[in-house]
């Protein structure tokens, strides 16, 4: 029997998604858990692997198993083994054609960015800052010119393991509410750092650093160190997987998040 799961976690938390030999990564405490609950090890298979400090809204998961468990059994026994920055929102079983990761078709993350002169202890981990005002429209110019199919070596790190640097960045909203810029970001697939890297780029332009169409340069140019460094994690969020609706995967909660009505209007599966 196959079984999704979907995941929230605190990225601040742990050291990136996929399990290592110290075992401080989400991976490592979900699969804890699970067989803790089921009494015989699991391995998950995620939809898409972050970082250490990127946060999960809609992360997804899958393993097989033999036993035969109601499927919010999963959800709170799984529960009772893992720590407070991570729990399972829900459980479903799959057929075995359903894969997290190669089902997936789409994927969706979101920046939270605090734009303020102090930075905030409240928003340590959650949000990212810059203590500068920022041109909102400049940055909407300069991401028009990442929208569509291309080759985003600009926009990769030297350690991504992706076989194409090909994706289809299908759009970015800039959005300002208060104190913040809320950024989101769909596309098929991403590379590895490429949104934090696009957030540098967005964030420079905002700056008055270099003008929008300098980022259509940055991606002809195919060429890491001609793009601006990579931005701080804390406030990114994988926040919505997508997949065919055969599967009926249930949708991400954001309203998990103190900005969630901000989201709202930002619908990830739009």
């Amino acid at each position: 029997m196959r079984i999704a799961l979907g995941i929230q976690y605190d990225g601040a938390a742990f050291c990136g998604w996929q399990s290592q030999p110290h075992g401080k990564t989400v991976q490592d405490a979900l699969e804890r858990a699970l067989a803790e609950f089921a009494r015989v090890p699991l391995h998950t298979t995620v939809a898409g692997r972050t970082d250490t400090g990127v946060h999960g809204l809609g992360q997804v998961v899958h393993f097989d198993t033999d036993l035969d468990r109601a499927d919010f059994s999963w959800v709170r026994g799984t529960n009772a083994f893992l720590p407070p920055s991570v729990a399972v929102q829900w459980a479903k079983p799959m057929p075995d054609t359903f894969h997290a990761r190669f089902s997936a078709f789409e994927r969706t993350y979101y920046y939270a960015l605090y734009v303020h002169p102090v930075r905030s202890p409240m928003l340590a981990g959650r949000a990212g800052w810059v203590h500068t005002p920022l041109d909102d429209d400049a940055m909407r110019a300069a991401a028009a010119h990442l929208i569509g199919e291309h080759d985003f070596s600009s926009f990769r790190s030297s350690e991504c393991q992706s076989k194409t640097p090909v994706k289809h960045l299908y759009q970015i909203d800039v959005r300002r509410s208060g104190h913040f810029i809320h950024f989101r970001f769909r596309a098929n697939a991403f590379l590895h750092h490429m949104v934090r890297n696009l957030m540098g780029c967005l964030v420079a332009v905002g700056r008055g650093r270099y003008p929008a169409d300098w980022v259509a340069d940055v991606l002809a140019g195919r060429d890491r160190d001609l793009a601006a460094p990579t931005f701080m994690a804390d406030g990114l969020y994988l926040a919505h997987v997508g997949y065919p609706a055969e599967f009926a995967v249930p949708p991400a909660q954001l309203g998990s998040v103190p900005w969630s009505s901000v989201w709202a209007d930002l619908d990830p599966q739009s």
